[in-house]
């Protein structure tokens, strides 16, 4: 599968040094809009390529669905061989996203003063754990690690009765999305300017901004006015709630949707009730606003609520397993997942690109490649012969997986 993509990072050709999560899933955002994607990877190869079911080795289902819409480079960067072609691909790379710890990218000897030494206009992006000016520059960081030193994990003890990790990656996803706007705001200021530029992205204090824009509540203030924490977030009545047959997201938020709510439900007098009747009120009450809430939405079906809410415009929803969203009616009326034929694994099943561009749609045009798929097309490229690339496997500098 190699139909061409139009999207609008068309002809943007990006090196990605990156593992696991966070910088896979933002250089296939990138490749999903058009980008040239190059994933560069040790003899190892990315520990998620073994994360997961699969039908080949090295082709686990983690892997397969953070790595499409890329072509792989296998090299050892320690050799001189590897480092050497490396440094010659940078200098045709427009963006250079690496997500190793500072001491790591300084032994390889591919810092930003180094990589800017061959191509000066390259935007080279670190994504590091921690910011480089503190006492944790050099601790080494994974999602669950950053959920918790961010305060995410504590948060959500009012809910939980102890902290808790989120049973998503959300830090890795997160930061993987602070890459891809960053990156795109330095191309869009070199169009103008001409100049390449560093960019560092720190995981802990992107999250620390992430999660506190609500939760900093009272002390946003000086003195502050409260703690910390915003309550309808925290609120342990606050969850999915029970009908006769199922469990309904719902959520009046306005004074319309609330009013409507309790005419729906046959107590329009609690609308006048002083604990409910304006937001400051609720806020104020925020558990017995959610705890009433609950014991009304339990006195019937969920179809019954749903077309009920529906109809007074009252935000209200099924909850769906993961394994439910499969079938779910609107994902599968808007064409959401998408199918391909991999040339090794077989048909698969992916989710889609969400966004929708009017003029410059991005879509799905490479599968996720083995270890070392494109090696040879990718140093042809950039001028290396045959005899070059033949003595470069010999020596062990590249690898592949067959």
């Amino acid at each position: 599968m190699s139909t061409p993509n139009a999207g609008p990072l068309t002809g943007v050709r990006v090196a990605d040094l990156t593992s696991v999560l966070l910088g896979p899933f933002a250089t296939q955002i990138m490749g999903d809009m058009g980008a040239d994607v190059i994933k560069i990877e040790g003899p190892e190869g990315d520990t998620t390529r073994d994360l997961g079911p699969r039908r080949s080795a090295g082709m686990a289902s983690v892997y397969l669905n953070a790595n499409r819409n890329k072509r792989s480079l296998c090299i050892d960067l320690k050799s001189p061989e590897g480092r050497t072609a490396f440094l010659k691909l940078l200098e045709t790379m427009d963006v250079f996203v690496h997500n190793m710890r500072p001491s790591a990218i300084k032994r390889l000897k591919l810092t930003y003063d180094d990589v800017r030494a061959v191509n000066p206009k390259i935007i080279y992006c670190g994504a590091y754990g921690f910011g480089q000016e503190g006492p944790y520059a050099n601790k080494p960081a994974y999602d669950d690690m950053i959920q918790g030193v961010s305060g995410i994990a504590a948060t959500q003890s009012a809910l939980m009765g102890r902290p808790g990790y989120m049973p998503t990656v959300i830090a890795d996803k997160t930061t993987g999305l602070t890459v891809v706007y960053s990156v795109s705001m330095a191309l869009f200021n070199r169009e103008r300017t001409g100049e390449g530029q560093e960019i560092k992205i720190p995981m802990f204090e992107t999250m620390v901004q992430f999660h506190m824009l609500e939760h900093m509540y009272g002390k946003n203030f000086e003195p502050p006015l409260g703690p910390a924490g915003y309550p309808r977030a925290i609120s342990p009545k606050r969850h999915p709630y029970k009908t006769k047959d199922g469990m309904i997201g719902v959520l009046p938020y306005v004074d319309k949707q609330w009013k409507a709510f309790f005419d729906i439900a046959g107590k329009p007098e609690l609308m006048e009730d002083p604990r409910f009747c304006n937001v400051t009120a609720r806020l104020e009450n925020i558990d017995e606003v959610y705890r009433i809430l609950g014991e009304l939405v339990a006195t019937r079906t969920s179809a019954e609520w749903l077309t009920a809410l529906d109809a007074a415009s009252i935000p209200a929803v099924p909850i769906n397993t993961p394994d439910e969203l499969l079938d779910d009616e609107h994902l599968n009326a808007v064409d959401f997942w998408q199918s391909m034929e991999h040339p090794t694994e077989g048909p698969l099943v992916f989710p889609g690109i969400p966004t929708n561009f009017s003029g410059t749609p991005g879509g799905v045009s490479r599968h996720a490649p083995t270890l070392g798929e494109h090696n040879a097309e990718v140093l042809e490229e950039i001028g290396l012969t045959t005899q070059e690339i033949e003595k470069m496997v010999i020596s062990g500098a590249l690898h592949s997986a067959s």
